[in-house]
């Protein structure tokens, strides 16, 4: 209460209306001046602007016409296997010896020419109808091209735009050392990949059920950049890139640059 009194006495004294009226410090008109200059162009950068983001998913190195699961067409005891891991077949090739119940031998063939990338049967196991003997990779030659597939998630894929590019992480190269591997977008899928359909182009059920935990992808086919001036072929973000080739079915982490957007586009509906 005494200080109240004090202060409605001090405004009714006179003593001071001869004084100046004291305006904002120099220093207040700077702060001022900065924020709406910041202001200011944080408004035309909104507008002129861009910005760029990126979605990444789990990736494979393959060849564009995939795999295929070669199953025995018959049941019995595997007599003799006929292929090695990393053969390339032709069509119509034998891959196993099956003696059946009644003492008949079946040998089982590839469907379409490829290399075989994984071998299930040995000699002596017995397998039934239908069992997975084999993985083959759908590859005519030996200079056929390696592509990558990234698995995206279906609500980032129809932000992809066509040619985008990609920055890959190769599993099996140190990035710290090599950097990453680049490519470009060739085609996106126009459905989402079951499990199923997943291990059928794989050829593997174990990849089919890693790429699926989150949901049900889309499959992004990517180009790889080719370099002749690297031992790999391939384009890398250093300057040479690892010193031995790459195969398929090596596993990656995708990175594919989306379109860039204006930051005013996030407030507008």
């Amino acid at each position: 209460m005494q200080f109240r009194q004090q202060a409605l006495a001090k405004l009714q004294s006179t003593e001071e209306l001869d004084l100046p009226v004291r305006f904002a410090r120099p220093q207040g008109w700077l702060v001022l001046s900065v924020t709406v200059v910041v202001m200011a162009a944080a408004s035309v950068w909104a507008v002129t602007g861009t910005v760029a983001s990126t979605v990444g998913a789990p990736a494979v190195l393959t060849h564009a016409q995939g795999s295929y699961v070669l199953q025995s067409p018959v049941a019995g005891q595997v007599t003799a296997v006929l292929a090695e891991e990393g053969e390339r077949l032709a069509a119509d090739a034998p891959v196993l010896r099956v003696r059946t119940a009644r003492g008949a031998t079946s040998v089982v063939r590839t469907v379409a020419a490829g290399r075989v990338t994984a071998l299930a049967a040995t000699i002596g196991a017995i397998i039934s109808t239908g069992a997975n003997i084999a993985a083959v990779e759908k590859v005519a030659h030996a200079g056929d091209p390696l592509y990558a597939t990234v698995y995206v998630p279906a609500e980032s894929a129809s932000t992809i735009p066509a040619d985008a590019a990609v920055d890959l992480t190769v599993q099996s190269v140190p990035t710290q050392r090599y950097g990453v591997l680049r490519g470009r977008v060739k085609s996106v899928g126009r459905s989402v990949q079951t499990q199923q359909q997943i291990t059928s182009y794989l050829g593997d059920g174990q990849l089919g059920e890693q790429f699926t935990k989150k949901g049900r992808p889309v499959a992004v086919l990517v180009s790889l950049d080719r370099s002749s001036h690297t031992k790999s072929g391939l384009k890398w973000s250093s300057a040479d890139g690892p010193a031995y080739p790459l195969t398929s079915m090596t596993l990656a982490t995708g990175s594919i640059r989306l379109a860039d957007q204006r930051p005013v586009d996030w407030l507008l509906p």
